[in-house]
């Protein structure tokens, strides 16, 4: 039987097994962690008097750093996923992986969503109006990391499984004509004036425009390559007569040299220089990437269908297209109608 006892702030293990006691520190001043780590030992006591499999000793620590090794090759994502880490490692890095169960993940879910909603700018707003996007990710992570250790054969079974997602808020955003000509003159330089109207005319991310190659760039078609994306397949947009001439303005020098960059450097970033337009343009609450809706928007609202916008926009499932349906409700119904015909009046 594993007991636990406590000696100042940290508690002790006594396992007594066939007459035999096992006793140790635990390392821990918490007490269901003690225990949990007692019915361990005594567990690993038995198999081992028994010859029985004695169960994989890896850390969660140990396991992830073997994860975070075989996604070498994808900057962004090792970025994302280490982002994501910074909340969850503390609480498991030192648990055994085999010993993680759904019920630790949700805690920690739950853990994560009290966090969030005790953040003073949410303390104002009601549960509905916050965005628990990061703490889906994180679960996403978690749920994508245990299938890796079951694929390497650390676990059976995924306890990340089956946990709900909790509320998120979808940033639609789209802006007015009238807002859009605000923003670009807002831009202090003609690079990011040039930025912000192409991310406009195409629905591009800010990647693939800060990637764009003058070799991907065929102005006598008008149809531009984009490639090496997100999806990990290339798309072909087409060149509007204002994007034409935005691009024909921009000095050209090497076809293989980006298309926007400062005076032959790569760019990196423009987020200070875009938050200036913003600023200067009187609008709040306004990411670069919301630049991508304002696209998807504009093209769903002027009759184009769901399917051609999620196309340009290079999504990899019409589920995430569908998130602009509500813009086509004239659409919609002129669908159907068509269809069945239209009432007699």
């Amino acid at each position: 039987m594993a007991y636990i006892y406590q000696r100042g702030n940290i508690f002790w293990y006594r396992v007594r097994l066939e007459g035999k006691e096992y006793r140790g520190s635990a390392k821990t001043d918490n007490k269901k962690l003690a225990q949990q780590i007692a019915n361990t030992i005594e567990a690993d006591l038995v198999r081992k008097k028994f010859s029985m499999p004695v169960k994989n000793n890896y850390t969660f620590l140990t396991a992830w750093e073997q994860y975070i090794k075989s996604l070498t090759n994808i900057k962004n994502t090792i970025k994302n996923k280490g982002f994501a880490a910074n909340h969850f490692m503390p609480i498991f890095k030192d648990k055994n992986i085999a010993e993680i169960t759904q019920l630790d993940i949700k805690d920690y879910q739950l853990k994560r969503r009290l966090e969030v909603i005790s953040l003073p700018k949410n303390q104002t707003k009601k549960e509905s109006e916050i965005n628990l996007r990061w703490i889906n990710l994180e679960i996403s992570t978690l749920h994508h990391f245990f299938n890796f250790c079951i694929e390497k054969g650390l676990i059976e079974k995924n306890p990340a499984s089956k946990i709900k997602k909790l509320n998120t808020l979808s940033r639609l955003k789209t802006l007015s004509d009238e807002d859009i000509q605000k923003l670009i003159a807002g831009a202090t330089n003609k690079l990011t004036r040039d930025l912000i109207t192409f991310l406009i005319y195409t629905g591009c991310r800010k990647g693939e425009a800060l990637n764009l190659k003058w070799d991907d760039v065929d102005l006598k078609n008008d149809v531009i390559a984009v490639k090496g994306t997100k999806t990990k397949y290339d798309r072909y947009i087409p060149i509007s007569k204002p994007l034409k001439e935005l691009l024909r303005a921009i000095e050209k020098k090497d076809d293989y040299l980006c298309v926007f960059n400062d005076n032959g450097r790569k760019i990196g970033d423009f987020k200070r220089s875009f938050h200036t337009a913003v600023r200067n343009a009187g609008l709040k609450d306004l990411r670069i990437h919301d630049l991508r809706h304002v696209f998807a928007s504009k093209m769903v609202m002027n009759g184009t269908s769901l399917y051609i916008t999620g196309e340009l926009l290079g999504h990899r499932t019409t589920q995430m297209t569908k998130r602009y349906s509500h813009l086509v409700p004239d659409t919609l119904k002129k669908a159907v109608d068509d269809v069945w015909g239209r009432e007699k009046e």
